[in-house]
């Protein structure tokens, strides 16, 4: 693998200020060629009104004339999710918070590595063409995007990504379950460790990514494997339902109600909560979501399979979020 700034990619980074160290081509043996010495990423956003923002290529870029997603190299030690948002703001307007992620999904050759950060809008925007990168900007229905002449890149993987834009994912948490795997005096203070739980979950969900290596203010979940969700792609960045119980449910946080969009919302169980676990596994499975629950209870995790859900121990939760120390 060797690489070069050479070639006739041009960008907004040659033309309004000096370049990026990223912003160089990488080759692979055999000689083809790949833009991003620190690889390379970009955003597929996903309006439910309006379809897919894909972007008409210029004719003077690496596959001009095609259409494709704004993206591109990563700045050194910037997270992929992050720069796939950085590089939607800084070609296509995408604004800070417009967006939520879903999931992303890697092509990985070895020297150079792609990410694809797929995310849906959920505050409207209008695309604004912000360099000569782009002929046009255009919100394309998902039934339509492969009508058009695809960059191949996209084109390879659009098939995969358009499977998984009909999936949801979502974690809901025993929190009594977890919160007991953890011997630090949660029974002197039900609410207060269902509080530190909760805080945990969120730190997890909202992590993040406002790094100095991004121009633009971005923040991006940790994500979660695909492969613990038993899904497709890369890592997920999943809903998560905090159920609690009896003292605890004075705890702060949204309902779903409260906040629709909200990365964690807090179920709070009228009577049982293993009663209200399953309730919430069977409500979100019914509504076409991949539904984990993260308990240890044998039974309950019986319960929730029976309705369609799968089952990871409150240790797998815990290790995600580093809540607490393993027994």
């Amino acid at each position: 693998m060797t690489t070069s700034p050479t070639g006739n990619q041009v960008s907004r980074r040659l033309l309004h200020g000096p370049r990026d160290p990223g912003d160089a081509w990488v080759y692979s043996e055999t000689g083809q060629r790949y833009w991003g010495r620190f690889g390379a990423a970009g955003l597929v956003a996903v309006d439910p009104q309006r379809g897919i923002l894909l972007q008409h290529r210029a004719e003077w870029s690496h596959h001009g004339g095609t259409w494709g997603i704004p993206g591109g190299a990563l700045h050194e030690g910037e997270p992929p999710a992050v720069g796939a948002l950085r590089e939607a703001a800084e070609e296509a307007g995408v604004p800070c918070g417009s967006v939520s992620p879903l999931f992303t999904s890697v092509l990985e050759l070895g020297f150079w590595r792609y990410t694809t950060l797929v995310a849906r809008v959920v505050e409207p925007f209008d695309p604004v063409i912000a360099d000569a990168e782009s002929l046009e900007l255009r919100w394309v229905p998902v039934a339509e995007v492969d009508k058009l002449p695809l960059h191949h890149g996209f084109a390879a993987s659009w098939p995969a990504l358009r499977a998984a834009l009909e999936v949801r994912a979502a974690v809901v948490v025993d929190a009594a379950n977890v919160v007991g795997s953890v011997p630090d005096g949660w029974w002197r203070d039900r609410a207060g460790a269902a509080e530190r739980l909760l805080s945990k979950v969120e730190a997890f969900a909202q992590a993040g990514a406002a790094l100095p290596v991004s121009s633009v203010s971005t923040s991006v979940a940790a994500g979660v494997s695909a492969e613990d969700l038993g899904l497709g792609g890369t890592s997920w960045f999943p809903e998560f339902a905090v159920v609690v119980e009896g003292a605890a449910r004075e705890i702060r946080g949204p309902s779903e109600d409260e906040a629709p969009h909200a990365p964690v919302r807090v179920v709070r169980a009228s009577a049982s909560g293993d009663d209200a676990i399953v309730d919430e596994a069977r409500r979100r499975v019914d509504g076409g979501e991949t539904v984990t629950v993260a308990t240890s209870d044998r039974e309950l995790g019986e319960r929730v399979a029976a309705v369609g859900a799968t089952v990871k121990g409150v240790g797998w939760l815990r290790e995600l979020i580093g809540y607490g120390a393993r027994r």
